[in-house]
């Protein structure tokens, strides 16, 4: 994976920059669902600034590291797997260079 041509690098940072920003957007939902209930008094500013800092401290660095550090092929492959994207959007020379991260995680999900 270490000659990995430039074209197919700038795919896989592409998307990879999906996937962060779909599973980010999910991690979201919780804390937007917070704010709410923060804004109509339900929930204290104690309280809402716990989420926050529990939200920053665990899914946003998880999320940030798994796709920001190379290389970028298991967390692509992971976010295909798992239908954060969508294998038929994913260009078919990249689908290529993922086959064996794919197979890795569809195996694993076999089992599990």
């Amino acid at each position: 994976m270490t000659d990995t041509p430039k074209r197919l690098k700038r795919l896989l940072r592409e998307h990879a920059g999906e996937a962060h920003e779909e599973e980010l957007r999910r991690a979201l939902v919780p804390v937007a669902e917070a704010f709410k209930r923060w804004e109509h008094g339900e929930l204290g500013s104690g309280d809402l600034s716990d989420i926050i800092h529990r939200f920053h401290q665990r899914p946003a660095r998880e999320l940030f590291v798994r796709y920001n550090t190379p290389p970028l092929e298991m967390a692509v492959a992971y976010a295909i797997t798992i239908g954060v994207l969508h294998r038929q959007t994913i260009p078919a020379q990249l689908l290529d260079h993922l086959s064996r991260a794919l197979a890795f995680y569809e195996s694993e999900q076999a089992t599990s």
